[in-house]
C-alpha cells in the first residue's frame, strides 16, 4: 500500500484516470490520502479526510511513508483561514487557500516529511460561533462541480469547509451529510450553521446549505450566495422563483 500528500495548493480528483474526466473533488494542500489503484499516468487514491475517492494525476503525487501517514491521520492540525496563504520550503513558495491542512504547525512553521517550512497566513479558529464568518467569507466565490476552495465551489463541498474549519467533519456529497445531526422540524425554529438540504423531481438529495437566520440561506447556486428560505425551498429573489425544494434541515453543533 502507497500514501500520498497533497504538496500542492489544489489538486484535482476526476471521475477517471483522465484529463478529460469529470473533476468530482479537490484535494487542499497538506490532505493525505491512500493509493488504492495505480496507472501509468493516474493514481486512483482515497482522501482520508472523507473518504473520497478518484484519480489524482501521477505528476502531483507525493509520497509519504505508512507512519507518516498514521501520524497525519491521528493528529488534528490547524488550517490556513486566510483567502490565501504561503508556504515557504527551502526559498521555494507555494500558495495555499482557505482550508489546507497546515501538519505539525508550531510557532509560524509546519513539516513535511523531515523537512521544516514556513506558513504566512491566519490559523483557523475551531468554535461553531465562528460558522457564521466562515461561510460569508465565501460569498461571491464561484460555483465548480467538485470544488472546495475560494476560487471555485460546490454546494456540498462549501458546507463540509466550513464546518471543517471550526474543527467538524462532515462527508464529501450532500446526500451522505444529511444522515449527520438530527431533524429541525420547521425553518421558524432553525439556527444560523443549520443546513438545509433540497431533493431533485426523483426525490434524491442534491443539493445543500447553511442557514444564516431563519428565513435565509447562503450555498453555492452559480455563486455563492444569499437567498431567502421558507417551508418550500429557495426562492430567489433576482430570478423571482423557487429554485430548490426543501427536504429537511439538520442541525449538526
Amino acid at each position: 500500500m502507497s500514501y500520498g500528500f497533497a504538496k500542492l495548493a489544489i489538486i484535482p480528483i476526476r471521475a477517471e484516470g483522465s484529463d478529460k474526466a469529470e473533476i468530482i473533488s479537490q484535494l487542499l494542500f497538506g490532505e493525505h490520502y491512500e493509493v488504492l489503484e495505480e496507472a501509468e499516468k493516474w493514481i486512483r487514491i482515497r482522501n482520508h479526510f472523507d473518504q473520497y475517492e478518484g484519480w489524482i494525476c501521477r505528476k502531483q503525487f507525493f509520497e509519504i511513508t505508512g507512519k507518516e501517514f498514521d501520524e497525519l491521520g491521528i493528529n488534528d492540525f490547524p488550517m490556513c483561514a486566510s483567502l490565501t496563504g504561503q508556504v515557504t520550503l527551502a526559498d521555494e513558495n507555494t500558495n495555499i487557500t482557505r482550508g489546507a491542512v497546515l501538519p505539525y504547525y508550531h510557532q509560524g512553521y509546519i513539516r513535511i516529511r523531515d523537512q521544516r517550512a514556513k506558513f504566512t497566513g491566519d490559523l483557523n479558529q475551531t468554535s461553531a460561533d465562528k460558522i457564521m464568518e466562515y461561510a460569508l467569507s465565501y460569498l461571491n466565490t464561484p460555483y465548480l462541480w467538485g470544488g472546495r476552495s475560494p476560487f471555485g465551489i460546490d454546494c456540498s463541498g462549501f458546507a463540509q469547509i466550513v464546518y471543517k474549519l471550526c474543527g467538524y467533519k462532515l462527508p464529501r456529497d450532500a446526500y451522505q451529510q444529511a444522515e449527520h445531526g438530527y431533524d429541525v422540524p420547521f425553518v421558524e425554529t432553525s439556527e444560523p450553521g443549520d443546513l438545509a438540504f433540497f431533493d431533485n423531481a426523483e426525490g434524491h438529495i442534491t443539493h445543500v446549505g447553511i442557514i444564516t437566520e431563519p428565513g435565509k440561506i447562503i450555498h453555492a447556486s452559480g455563486s455563492v450566495k444569499i437567498d431567502l428560505l421558507d417551508s418550500e425551498g429557495i426562492f430567489d429573489q433576482e430570478l423571482k422563483r423557487y429554485t430548490h425544494k426543501l427536504r429537511l434541515i439538520r442541525r449538526i453543533i
